[in-house]
Parts: structure tokens; C-alpha cells; sequence
């Protein structure tokens, strides 16, 4: 038998459905996921976490089958033949991919060149399988190979939705959401926990995988919208939470604090490294350039070149987010026809993270800080 469950991050559903001869060291699929994907617990989807099917092809939601992002059948399986077209490695991570004889795409996962997984997906990455070899029972193991799975099927199967998952760290100031980008070790992770520190009424979102959409068809016009994700690097934080997007700081290492405002090229190229997805592949490139681009266009982009202490954090917050301030407003709504909020982003007003109500989940992974990342590009 097998078991599914339904998730929701950023109000794309996916579905994921365990074969029992996958969870053989765990009582059964239900504690299965519970230990392997407790870090999605704040993303599942009321009603539909115990449906037991005889098919994982039947794990759709009733009258809904068309509305899911994607759906992962997770089997234990012995290896498969494919042939390699690239490989990304990493802090004893690497991901290959390639493609089977008859087209589908492959991901093989593997930590410290112990093979975790292998994803196939079809060509629109909306279904998938990821078979784990006969024998794999470290739970660790497991847990590494459903969370690059997940992030990247994620990734491709919504890069054409206006929807890209960034490499970045975000705080919620003032009901608006603020990112850091840059590459690993630049300090994305200090620069957060600086605001957190040193900048009143902060809170973390996400520390290393949040999701941005883009909308274009919002109240006031244009709208860029942060998410919480089940992805959050070397700081548990999976958090169920929303809030539209202030400004996007891209940081560097410095002897002395700077900050410039980006535009045109140089603001969409501060995006494109930061955000995971399969360049190759020209439907994927297509969906993520037209994301891109919005989001240079209308979401004001910043670099940030910083020493990682107090000074940065308060430069940074005074700059990218003194646009977003009403004298005399004391719950920061900005009107819609506000003249002065040019770099504003262009939702309505501005409100508290939402999602659902707040639990903050305590993970204590077996995992190194970062094996439950994408290696850079990926």
C-alpha cells in the first residue's frame, strides 16, 4: 500500500505519495512522513494527509487533478541506466543530471559519493518518481535525497507560473519582506540575523529557500509576493508565511558599508544567480527570464557592499525600506494612488506575514548546515 499527502508552499499544491516498502526502518508511511518531512508539516494541507491508495497514479485532489504543480511517487527501486549530461559539485554534495533512453529527465543525488536517490521526471517536471535503492534505511540519507527531489521538481515544474526559488535569506519588516542574496559564505545568514538583532520588529522568514512570485494582475497593478518554504538551509525556519516584497539587497564582502541602488542589467543579473533552475532546458529558461525580468523592473534592487556588523544592518533597513514609510502611519498602508511610493512594490497597502497560525517548527536535522541545499545553479 501506499500512502499520500497533499502540500501547499507559495499556493502551488503538490502531492507526494511514500510506497510502504520505502519506509521499512520507520513504523510504517505515516511515521515515515513524519520523521523524513517533518519539515513540511506547516505546508500540508488540512483533510488530505491520510488518504491510503492502491495507486500513486490516483493520488490527485478530486475534481482538482489539473490545478497540481507537479506529483512525486517516492519507491524503492534498484539503480537506473541514464546518461549523464552534467554534474554539480559541492561540500561532498553532488547532483548528476542526465536523461534515460527514453527521454525523461534524471537527478541523482549524492552526499559524501553515496548515491541518496534518483529523480525521473516527465518533460514537464509535473510528474515524477524518485526511487531509492533497495537497502537505504539511513533515514538521513532519505530525508537529503526528498528534499533536493522536492526543490527541484519544484523549481522546474513552476518556473513557467511567475514563480522562481531564490538562494537567499528574508526578514518580514514592517509587513513587507526584505532579501539577501550572494553567493555561499558571503554572510546572508549574519546579515539577517543582524536586522534580527539590531533592527526592532524583524523577523526571520526564511533562511536560505524562500519562493517569489510575480503577479500581474494585482489591485494596484504588479505585485511580488515572498514566501516561507519547506527549505531553509543551516537555520531550521519553516515557516507557512507571505508578505510582499520591499527590495532584494545583494551583498558582498567589505572593509567599509555602501549601498547603490540597481537598475536595468545590472539589477536582473543580481537575480539570475540566486535563483534554481535548469538553464539548459529552454522552457525553464523561458518561464524564469520572464520572472527575471519583472521583478528587475518592478521590485527595487539593491547591492550592499558590508562589513557584517550593526552599522550594515541599520544602513541597509534606513535605505530599502524608507520608501515604504508613511509619517503618521502607524500600520505602514500605503495608499494606492500614493505619488511618493514609486519604489514601493505594487500590492495594496501592506500587511502582517500570513499563512497559517504561528508554530514555528524546531527541526533538529542530522544533516551538515547545508545538506539540504542545491549546490549554486542548480
Amino acid at each position: 500500500m501506499s500512502e499520500c499527502r497533499f502540500y501547499k508552499v507559495a499556493d502551488h499544491v503538490f502531492s507526494v505519495t511514500v510506497d510502504e516498502s520505502v519506509a521499512t526502518n520507520t513504523n510504517g508511511t505515516a511515521d515515515f512522513f513524519a520523521r523524513s518531512m517533518d519539515n513540511y508539516a506547516p505546508f500540508v494541507i488540512p483533510g488530505l494527509t491520510n488518504d491510503v491508495i492502491p495507486d500513486s497514479n490516483d493520488c490527485v485532489i478530486p475534481g482538482q487533478t489539473r490545478n497540481l504543480a507537479f506529483a512525486l511517487a517516492v519507491q524503492s527501486s534498484a539503480p537506473l541506466d541514464y546518461t549523464e549530461e552534467i554534474r554539480q559539485e559541492d561540500e561532498g554534495q553532488t547532483i548528476i543530471c542526465g536523461h534515460t533512453a527514453a527521454g525523461e529527465s534524471v537527478f541523482e543525488f549524492l552526499l559524501r559519493d553515496v548515491s541518496t536517490g534518483t529523480l525521473v521526471c516527465s518533460k514537464d517536471y509535473r510528474e515524477a518518481r524518485l526511487l531509492m535503492g533497495n537497502g537505504l534505511t539511513d533515514l538521513r540519507l532519505q530525508k537529503f535525497a526528498l528534499n533536493n527531489s522536492l526543490m527541484v521538481l519544484y523549481a522546474l515544474a513552476t518556473a513557467g507560473l511567475g514563480t522562481a526559488l531564490f538562494h537567499s535569506a528574508v526578514v518580514s519588516y514592517k509587513g513587507r519582506g526584505y532579501m539577501f542574496l550572494g553567493k555561499s559564505g558571503t554572510g546572508k545568514s549574519t546579515h539577517a540575523r543582524l536586522w534580527l538583532e539590531h533592527v526592532a520588529g524583524t523577523e526571520l522568514m526564511n533562511d536560505d529557500n524562500p519562493v517569489v512570485r510575480f503577479f500581474d494582475d494585482g489591485p494596484d497593478g504588479s505585485c511580488a509576493v515572498v514566501y516561507g518554504s519547506p527549505w531553509s538551509g543551516k537555520t531550521p525556519c519553516y515557516r507557512n508565511v507571505q508578505a510582499p516584497v520591499g527590495g532584494i539587497v545583494l551583498l558582498s564582502q567589505a572593509p567599509y558599508n555602501k549601498i547603490v541602488r540597481l537598475k536595468g542589467v545590472q539589477a536582473y543579473a543580481a537575480l539570475v544567480t540566486s535563483i534554481s533552475g535548469k538553464r539548459w532546458d529552454k522552457s525553464v529558461a523561458d518561464g524564469l527570464h520572464a520572472t527575471e525580468n519583472a521583478l528587475a523592473k518592478n521590485v527595487p534592487v539593491w547591492h550592499l557592499e558590508c562589513l557584517p556588523d550593526e552599522a550594515a544592518a541599520k544602513l541597509c533597513n534606513e535605505n530599502v525600506s524608507a520608501q515604504d514609510v508613511i509619517p503618521g502611519n502607524d500600520n505602514n498602508v500605503i495608499p494606492g494612488n500614493d505619488p511618493e511610493s514609486r519604489w514601493r512594490p505594487r500590492c495594496r497597502g501592506s500587511y502582517p506575514l500570513s499563512g497559517k497560525p504561528q508554530v514555528d517548527i524546531e527541526i533538529k536535522s542530522a544533516m551538515t548546515k547545508d545538506e539540504s541545499n542545491l549546490p549554486d545553479g542548480i
